[in-house]
């Protein structure tokens, strides 16, 4: 392709573009609240109306003549466009074009950067991600555990909310904040709400043997137990019934992050009844308070449950962060922001918001998430990856994770790239080649979360040297070009 005939599909590109993301921003200027969040939402709209569009010809055209940086656009679309575009008239021989300086150019990054400070503090420079660390229920009667988080590298911690109980949560809260004063480092504290729990309840399995194998029969009761010489051996109370009404003969179950796999065979006033179609050699053990997932079925649960809303009555006032479970429409933050306002209304605006994006409807919705959350709060998006990879494949989690990484950069929100982060470090004290490699790659997050575990500081020391050494070599998908010195 000639340059001209390059510049003229670029020009008409950046047209396009800038009209389609005006467009939309228009459709979104009513849920657009915070001042700081206007250029953001611009940037989004735009990158959404770029990204729509298959661009791997026109990429492969802009190598050729030296110039390869649609890429790398996230966060500054038409800048990046107009950047190239002035680049190319140039090579074309073309009338000169305006170019961005720098500063204009380089806007998206510095958004993004105070973004992460106002969600969890000022860069611990020179690493530039942030770390987050999960309370064990223990630490709530050991202070000295949060001095010693701030000094190995936290920068934030995690109450879950799914577990313990108020006088629990506030003495973590109180161990944080005496952390802070012995250190003079600041602990975020991140309030992470139960949400619906889609759980085994009570069990039953045939004496002699408790687990389940490829061929068998698990009934998902709807209320109790089900007796009789011919019912199912295998049987668990689903803890929240209401799910059996979007249920249906054919989808599908994953039981314990996918440790087995299912489909439903029939229904009936009983409850569901499962074939097991995937288990380990072993199969796996049926227990009590385990998750279940519906990768097939649309389920129509509240994001809110009425115990998250007395829980953020009790320690909303306190925290800096409230996570949101199973938050999957524009709905569902309208209403958490509702209740916030109610818990905490002189500071509720101020709180930041951590969605947890873990089904395929969050993952559709995710543009109009991150308007409606980030137009009236702080905002960053949690990757869950745990339930995420059960209910999209674990073949396309990769995939996965790396858009959503692009989309909260274009609009400048922070990310916590989440579970099992370091896992066998944190819970036996040597980690795997393959989760270093994966610790690697969360640098381009903003924020990595570690689950609790009895090595959980080492972890934390080695995620911290881990990060400071990435910042080094990479930003987001740039790569800084530091020079090498192994060989």
């Amino acid at each position: 392709m000639t340059s001209d005939r390059l510049l003229a599909e670029l020009q008409a590109l950046r047209t396009a573009v800038a009209r389609e993301g005006m467009a939309v921003l228009n459709g979104w200027r009513p849920w657009v609240e915070r001042d700081e969040f206007a250029e953001s939402a611009a940037d989004l709209a735009c990158y959404l109306a770029l990204r729509h569009r298959d661009l791997r010809g026109l990429q492969e055209n802009l190598m050729a003549v030296g110039l390869s940086s649609l890429g790398r656009a996230e966060g500054r679309v038409l800048a990046t466009l107009d950047v190239t575009l002035a680049s190319l008239a140039a090579v074309a021989g073309a009338s000169p074009l305006p170019r961005p300086d720098a500063e204009a150019f380089f806007r998206g990054e510095r958004l993004l950067s105070a973004a992460t400070d106002q969600l969890f503090g000022a860069s611990p420079a020179p690493r530039q991600v942030r770390i987050l660390v999960t309370c064990p229920s223990e630490s709530a009667a050991d202070p000295i555990f949060f001095t010693r988080l701030a000094e190995a590298g936290a920068d934030a911690v995690r109450i879950n909310c799914a577990h313990d109980d108020e006088a629990t949560w506030r003495a973590m809260i109180a161990g944080a904040r005496s952390a802070e004063a012995a250190t003079g480092r600041r602990l975020r504290v991140l309030m992470d709400l139960a949400g619906p729990k889609i759980r085994t309840g009570t069990v039953r399995h045939p004496p002699g043997r408790k687990r389940l194998l490829v061929g068998d029969r698990l009934l998902l009761c709807r209320s109790g137990l089900v007796d009789g010489a011919d019912a199912p051996k295998f049987q668990a109370i689903c803890t929240l019934p209401d799910l059996f009404a979007f249920l249906a003969p054919g989808h599908r179950m994953c039981f314990d992050d996918g440790k087995l796999g299912g489909t439903i065979e029939r229904l009936d006033p009983a409850g569901a009844l499962v074939v097991i179609r995937h288990a380990g050699p072993e199969g796996a053990r049926l227990k009590p308070d385990k998750g279940l997932n519906f990768p097939d079925s649309a389920l129509v649960v509240p994001a809110l449950t009425e115990k998250d809303r007395a829980d953020l009555k009790v320690v909303a006032s306190f925290v800096d962060l409230v996570g949101y479970s199973f938050v999957q429409t524009p709905a569902d933050i309208e209403e958490l922001q509702a209740a916030l306002a109610e818990a905490a209304p002189d500071r509720w605006r101020e709180l930041g918001l951590v969605a947890k994006i873990e089904t395929p409807t969050a993952v559709r919705n995710l543009p109009q998430l991150v308007v409606r959350g980030a137009g009236r709060q702080p905002l960053a998006l949690m990757i869950a990856r745990g339930d995420l990879a059960v209910e999209i494949g674990f073949e396309r989690l990769a995939e996965m994770q790396e858009e959503i990484l692009w989309l909260a950069e274009a609009a400048h929100v922070p990310v916590i790239w989440a579970t099992q982060v370091l896992e066998t470090l944190v819970k036996q004290g040597l980690p795997s080649r393959g989760e270093m490699t994966d610790a690697a790659m969360a640098a381009r997050a903003e924020c990595v979360m570690l689950n609790e575990g009895p090595f959980v500081l080492e972890a934390v020391r080695a995620l911290d040297r881990l990060l400071t050494r990435m910042a080094e070599h990479q930003y987001k998908k740039a790569p800084k070009l530091r020079a090498l010195k192994s060989w």
